[in-house]
């Protein structure tokens, strides 16, 4: 199994001059402390306009600076937003590339369409069509990022003419390519794009198995058609992260945040906003009362129990029950709400020092089995793909001058 670290950049109200550079620094030192503890992947989300829930507007940006601060982690974009009313997909494929050049190929390729009316609505993209746009676009950003030239393309929601889109990423054809999933339908979804399942929804390792039978299901069947240029079939799935060798402290550092990330989450979609004036985590706490103790009190004195938040056989227990439910990644949820950086870095620290081992033993065989049971599917998917091609050099079109050819030699 392998293991992830995700990022919304939250931050709760109240604003005091200095948090966001606060927030963003400690963010990218968790980041180069996750790389030299063996984590594999960090992961970065794009949304916008969501005050307290995600500062995160600009991951390619954050994500760069990760890669000047690492060696190895992979380095995932948990999503790009890549409808073309957020990022035109030749701006995204060259984004792309670029990250993967400077960080020596390590980048991810998560996309995604956005669902709150506060960023559909502020970049005028019509619900209804958000998921058509985003498949569209991102078989294309596939296609700029392999095909030199691009030959260019008429679609339903966006268009452009022939060009070469530059620079081309280091892994070939393209990086590997994720989808965010919230529910069976759109794991299914995924399943038919021949992309890996980015699973943010917090579900048990029952609906955890049930998510894989299904998506892996559809990977092997006839179902599967390749939106990009490769097969990437994989799924990582969010958990709340807080560990502690007292449960109880545990659940007092990490509790609440992870708490409020589903509340604000849920408020977001569900309750009217005012631009600029939430106040998310005041109403949270208000509703949410003194829970942390009556929690605390409800597991005292119980054994190892399988969550994300509490001691490292808890944690052994959790990572357990989705490494058998067919889970391939588990990606932690621990900068949320107010968690602080001091104890999210011990969190880390703990978890690598006495859970991670035993997971990341297991990992390499059980990947060689799984490429080789797949690799017959894989290969039948590709094969029932409908392949857009270079185009010849007689094809390419003359782009003409600007301006008339100055005479030489008069």
């Amino acid at each position: 199994m392998r293991f992830g670290v995700f990022y919304e950049l939250q931050l709760p109200k109240p604003w005091n001059d200095g948090d966001e550079r606060r927030l963003f620094h400690d963010a990218l030192a968790q980041v180069a402390l996750a790389d030299r503890l063996g984590y594999n992947y960090a992961w970065e989300v794009e949304h916008h306009f969501l005050d307290e829930y995600s500062h995160s507007s600009a991951p390619e940006v954050f994500l760069a600076a990760a890669a000047a601060r690492t060696k190895t982690i992979r380095l995932g974009h948990g999503i790009k937003q890549v409808i073309p009313n957020y990022n035109h997909p030749a701006r995204t494929a060259e984004c792309l590339a670029t990250l993967d050049i400077v960080s020596d190929g390590r980048v991810d390729f998560g996309f995604g369409e956005g669902a709150t009316r506060l960023e559909l609505g502020g970049f005028r993209i019509p619900a209804k069509e958000k998921r058509a746009m985003a498949i569209e676009a991102a078989g294309e950003i596939a296609n700029m990022m392999a095909l030199e030239p691009y030959p260019g393309f008429e679609g339903q929601y966006f268009s452009m003419p022939c060009r070469n889109v530059l620079p081309k990423p280091v892994q070939k054809p393209h990086p590997p390519m994720w989808m965010a999933c919230t529910n069976r339908d759109t794991i299914k979804i995924a399943a038919s794009l021949g992309v890996g399942a980015l699973a943010f929804s917090f579900v048990d390792p029952a609906e955890a198995r049930r998510w894989a039978d299904i998506y892996y299901g559809i990977i092997k069947s006839e179902s599967c058609v390749p939106v990009g240029r490769s097969v990437n079939a994989n799924i990582a799935m969010v958990s709340s992260f807080s560990i502690h060798r007292d449960r109880g402290e545990a659940i007092r550092r990490g509790h609440e945040g992870f708490e409020f990330f589903g509340y604000a989450l849920n408020a977001l979609v569900a309750h009217d906003t005012v631009p600029g004036r939430t106040n998310l985590w005041g109403e949270y706490l208000a509703k949410r009362g003194d829970r942390t103790q009556a929690v605390i009190d409800e597991v005292e004195g119980v054994g190892p129990r399988a969550s994300g938040i509490g001691t490292p056989d808890d944690m052994r227990l959790h990572l357990r029950e989705f490494e058998a439910a067919g889970i391939d990644q588990v990606i932690f949820m621990q900068q949320a709400g107010r968690n602080r950086h001091d104890h999210i870095c011990e969190s880390l620290e703990l978890f690598a020092a006495e859970v991670m081992g035993e997971f990341r033993q297991s990992a390499v065989a059980r990947e060689a089995k799984k490429a080789e049971e797949l690799g017959p599917y894989i290969a039948a998917a590709l094969a029932r793909k409908k392949w857009v091609h270079a185009l010849a050099d007689g094809d390419v079109p003359v782009v003409k001058a600007s301006v008339a050819q100055a005479q030489v030699n008069r």
